[in-house]
């Protein structure tokens, strides 16, 4: 099962020739790096706090696996030039092919399914293409807006942005809603989905534990429960759009049964249909939702921010009697992009991606890898880089992103969406929701945090606010 699902990252020996990398002081038998105080649920803010001098690389031992970090902007230059590097799956993300098997996440670069997806499915992100998802997107606020509005107290923020772009992505993917706003509980599949995705990101700590074999597999037996649900949810919406004979949606489902390859004439079999789908939902819903957690964490702490945001919103919507922005004016929320912008800078969502070589090679002039080693771009410390982010790269900074700045800084230091052509394919989606959500709430209501609260952040997948609360007051 372990080589099944891992596929090539089972065999990726990440020896780096034996060389010595910098590493965090008090490493222990068996356990590593792992410190005796740390939370095993957040190794990537222990990372964060504890290796942030070591320098632009290092290596950390996590239960006798060596994981090689890079965090300096130059080196990561290096790594995401792709004619000598390429993505490769860490084992933690490898591990979720037994969930996503080969959608465009998950898929090694040279699997074919990999490039038909990508080649099929990037129509579905160009302009044209997010014009028709706009207005989707506006009616899943107005959702949002009318549970806020109808909230007695506090509203969870990351809960309630989370139900937003499920919602979303769901609506624009296959044209599917999961009643997220007027379901009291949670829609079992949402409960299957996240059970599989959580078991799949935990599965590394078992196989690597010992006597953890006896425990993964009862753990696998649970998960492929859920799994089958998922699975079988999914295959039914496929399959009544197979029988409907529905050539017509351009939804990212009817693009993918529909259309064909421009130049082979292939098509995506249904299987991996089925993948895609669950890619999207995955990938797609909890990355926006916690950027938009954190931007709202943000500015609900800075109101000198607060104010500048709003009074973009209102200038752009004031004219708008349901405050809906058209297509065309979100792009004018220029500030509201650079505090998303921001927000990801200090806290990815997707926290890490992992880069390869093609063939032996040397980075930074000094660190030989060869094809079977891999390096880890860890980004909340490549992302306060203080020979780029300057000397403290923990203040939270909108002008961060002013034109200027984004061109006298080198361009890979800062990368939430990945690099390269494995970038994340729908990253316009991405901000085009989240500025646009940020753009109504801030029109729309005034927010009072709860002056009690000291950020916390989960980690699964992604990062997000956990307990995060905010009173939301009409204006």
């Amino acid at each position: 099962m372990t080589v099944e699902v891992l596929g090539r990252a089972a065999t990726m020996s990440n020896t780096w020739s034996g060389q010595t990398l910098p590493r965090p002081h008090g490493r222990l038998p068996l356990l590593g790096d792992i410190p005796m105080s740390a939370t095993p649920r957040r190794p990537v803010q222990s990372i964060t706090r504890r290796c942030a001098r070591l320098g632009p690389i290092f290596e950390i031992n996590f239960l006798g696996r060596r994981i090689v970090m890079v965090v300096g902007a130059e080196l990561n230059e290096e790594l995401s030039d792709d004619s000598r590097f390429g993505k490769t799956l860490a084992p933690a993300v490898a591990n979720l092919r037994l969930f996503v098997k080969d959608g465009l996440f998950t898929a090694y670069t040279d699997e074919p399914a990999w490039r038909l997806a990508h080649d099929l499915l990037r129509p579905a992100f160009t302009k044209a293409a997010m014009a028709d998802y706009h207005d989707v997107m506006n009616e899943v606020v107005d959702e949002l807006i009318d549970t806020w509005d109808r909230a007695h107290g506090p509203v969870d923020v990351s809960t309630d942005l989370t139900k937003t772009t499920l919602e979303t992505i769901g609506r624009t993917s296959f044209s599917h809603t999961f009643h997220s706003f007027s379901s009291p509980g949670q829609d079992q599949f949402v409960t299957s989905m996240i059970a599989g995705l959580t078991h799949g990101m935990r599965r590394l700590v078992f196989m690597v534990m010992p006597g953890g074999g006896r425990l993964l597999a009862r753990k696998d037996a649970q998960a492929q429960e859920h799994l089958n649900l998922v699975y079988r949810t999914i295959d039914e919406i496929i399959a009544a759009r197979v029988a409907a004979g529905d050539t017509s949606g351009r939804d990212l489902l009817g693009r993918m049964l529909n259309d064909a390859h421009p130049v082979s004439g292939d098509r995506l079999d249904l299987e991996n249909v089925r993948y895609q789908i669950l890619t999207f939902l995955v990938a797609g819903h909890e990355t926006t939702s916690g950027a938009l957690s954190f931007a709202m964490y943000y500015l609900a702490r800075h109101p000198e921010v607060l104010a500048q945001a709003r009074a973009e919103a209102d200038a752009v919507l004031g004219g708008m009697p349901d405050g809906r922005p058209t297509f065309e004016q979100v792009p004018k929320f220029r500030y509201i992009r650079r505090v998303i912008d921001e927000s990801l800078r200090l806290w990815p969502t997707a926290p890490g991606y992992a880069r390869a070589p093609q063939e032996t090679t040397t980075i930074g002039g000094r660190w030989r890898m060869a094809p079977e080693d891999w390096a880890l771009v860890h980004l909340p410390l490549l992302h306060r880089d203080p020979s780029v982010w300057g000397p403290d790269p923990e203040r939270f900074d909108p002008d961060n992103f002013l034109p200027e700045r984004i061109r006298a800084r080198p361009a890979h230091a800062y990368k939430p969406f990945g690099t390269g052509e494995r970038a994340c394919i729908g990253r316009q989606f991405a901000l085009h929701e989240a500025v646009l959500v940020l753009a109504r709430l801030l029109h729309t209501f005034d927010i009072t945090p709860d002056p009690g609260y000291t950020l916390t952040v989960t980690e699964r997948l992604t990062l997000m606010p956990k307990g995060f609360r905010l009173t939301a007051t009409r204006r």
